[in-house]
């Protein structure tokens, strides 16, 4: 079973993330992480084929983590997907650059989802 890292410092959010797998019949087991040093560290410790990563978090934001993680070569092709309320269009855009795989805008719309999900192979 695949493993996606959910990365939100909302609670609430986090949970809506992974009820729509649930939805979606998307079989996985999920971890979580309230900020990017959390996040970090779930990285280190576990196999992960999946993050869905919110931008605004305390101590390390999403898109400081995403740099991070891209500097990491063996991370260079795990698909991390923003999941954020950021949508101005420089926002998405610095987060491709700096190495987002896709980019969700909050609140999660069901058939985006899936669609953004059906381009990454879990």
């Amino acid at each position: 079973m695949k493993t996606v890292l959910v990365v939100d410092d909302s609670r609430i959010m986090r949970n809506i993330v992974k009820n729509t797998f649930t939805e979606l019949k998307i079989p996985c087991q999920f971890l979580e992480a309230s900020n990017g040093v959390e996040a970090l560290q779930q990285l280190q410790l576990n196999s992960i084929n999946l993050i869905l990563l919110d931008w605004n978090m305390p101590e390390l934001s999403g898109i400081d983590f995403l740099k991070q993680v891209r500097a990491i070569k063996q991370y260079k092709d795990l698909p991390i997907i923003m999941v954020t309320s950021e949508s101005a269009k420089y926002n998405v855009i610095e987060a491709l650059k700096s190495g987002a795989t896709d980019y969700i805008v909050k609140p999660i719309n069901e058939k985006s989802f899936r669609e953004k999900l059906s381009r990454i192979t879990l």
